[in-house]
């Protein structure tokens, strides 16, 4: 079942978050990113804070008790941006990820917003090709990875990000 997360979601979205993108644990699935970054991906005060954010909607999948998988939205002038979609690491693969992303353009109509976009950093080619093959297109665009808070990783390596998006 995917339902908006609530701020008592926090401590298990953390640990979930986490788990998928940083440390061994991660390496269970195909979406780590403990080559490219030390540290953590977020915090369960980070993901409180998103959560409450007005515009921004963190669903979550949910089987039984246990949370499986999450992805953020956030309505930025008329555009969704999708970010930090998550799947449990030994789930990966088995179609969670395709249900939140049909779900986050169930958001984007719900909410008016004709675009989803978001940000992949750019040496990630699997996970871009990934969400090439559910629609998404490169833009051309790039940003830079400038994180200056250590909540969201050190990285190991000059990264950046490409920007992908969706027309619905």
């Amino acid at each position: 079942m995917i339902s908006a997360a609530t701020p008592n979601d926090a401590i298990a979205l953390d640990k979930l978050v986490n788990s998928a993108y940083r440390g061994e644990s991660s390496r269970q699935g195909w979406t780590t990113e403990a080559d490219l970054l030390d540290g953590t991906r977020t915090d369960a005060s980070a993901i409180a804070e998103l959560i409450k954010t007005p515009g921004t909607v963190l669903l979550k999948y949910v089987d039984g008790q246990e949370i499986l998988g999450c992805v953020e939205l956030r309505n930025q002038h008329g555009k969704l941006y999708l970010g930090m979609l998550t799947v449990k690491p030994n789930l990966q693969g088995k179609g969670i990820g395709k249900e939140l992303l049909m779900a986050a353009e169930q958001e984007a109509r719900k909410q008016n917003c004709h675009v989803i976009y978001m940000t992949v950093i750019s040496v990630r080619k699997e996970l871009i090709d990934w969400y090439l093959r559910h629609g998404y297109q490169l833009t051309g665009e790039t940003k830079p990875f400038a994180f200056n808070d250590p909540r969201f990783g050190q990285p190991k390596m000059k990264l950046e990000f490409v920007v992908l998006e969706k027309k619905l």
